[in-house]
């Protein structure tokens, strides 16, 4: 695989004046809440409405999703709001359910991504698909690793691919719940200027006060978008509680953000 201008078109085709955005809850938790988070996000930047529905956690016991029910209600989030749905995929059964539902945009997560074995199996039940594809970082701080998830998938045919930067797991303690290391996407971008990258905030700080910082720092480096967690009743959620936002809030990190004219690297606007 090789850089190409190429892959930013599925990004460029869609002409925004402002980074990427992919926001909506951690997990789908109810028709309801699905429903009512979509409509607050409507006429925002995002552009891409977010909601887990496959969700092992890292031990049973814990709500892990609503599975099948969840895509259902993706779907009343197109037809209602008119908005673009994406969702996480982890095997070739999630992504035959995802494409039956007309999902627009997968992405793969960083327990799945870290496993060649799975990467292959997932690639091949998209080989060929026009959806947009993007893959999370490997638990491990594995740039081989991560790049070949991503050579999986255009191997398999799979043309409008990104990448999401979302932290690293580690044992030592730090005021991250992942470590961004962040050298690690700056050498991404290196050798893949023109692939598109997203930061995820949310999972790189497991706190929402500090999203906005995050998030400034990727728009300082480079980076193409933000996917940011969010839900109306943040401490009630039924997963991740402490790193979602409010829509309001997401409004407000989105106006706050300083982000870089490519035409001129030193200045900065403000979108409004």
């Amino acid at each position: 695989m090789e850089n190409s201008k190429e892959m930013r078109t599925w990004l460029d085709d869609m002409k925004l004046d402002h980074p990427l955005v992919i926001a909506g809850p951690c997990s789908a938790e109810t028709e309801e809440q699905v429903l009512k988070i979509a409509h607050q996000l409507k006429d925002t930047d995002v552009s891409y409405y977010r909601a887990g529905i496959w969700k092992p956690r890292t031990r049973p016991g814990n709500f892990e999703g609503v599975g099948l029910l969840g895509l259902k209600w993706l779907q009343k989030v197109k037809e209602e709001t008119g908005m673009k749905t994406c969702t996480e995929v982890a095997n070739r059964a999630h992504v035959e359910l995802a494409l039956e539902h007309d999902i627009d945009l997968l992405w793969i997560g960083a327990r799945t991504s870290v496993s060649p074995f799975i990467m292959q199996e997932i690639a091949d039940a998209l080989a060929g698909t026009d959806k947009i594809v993007l893959v999370k970082n490997p638990i491990n701080p594995d740039l081989s690793l991560w790049l070949g998830g991503i050579e999986r998938l255009h191997t398999a045919g799979i043309k409008n691919l990104g990448a999401i930067h979302r932290g690293f797991s580690t044992y030592e303690k730090t005021k991250y719940r992942n470590i961004p290391e962040w050298q690690l996407a700056i050498e991404f971008k290196n050798r893949f200027p023109d692939l598109p990258l997203i930061n995820d905030p949310s999972h790189i700080t497991g706190n929402r006060d500090m999203i906005f910082d995050v998030s400034q720092t990727a728009l300082d480096l480079n980076f193409d978008g933000l996917m940011v967690e969010t839900h109306f009743d943040p401490d009630n959620a039924w997963s991740d509680a402490a790193q979602q936002v409010t829509p309001e809030k997401l409004v407000q990190i989105m106006r706050d953000l300083k982000i870089r004219k490519e035409s001129d690297p030193e200045a900065e606007y403000n979108k409004d």
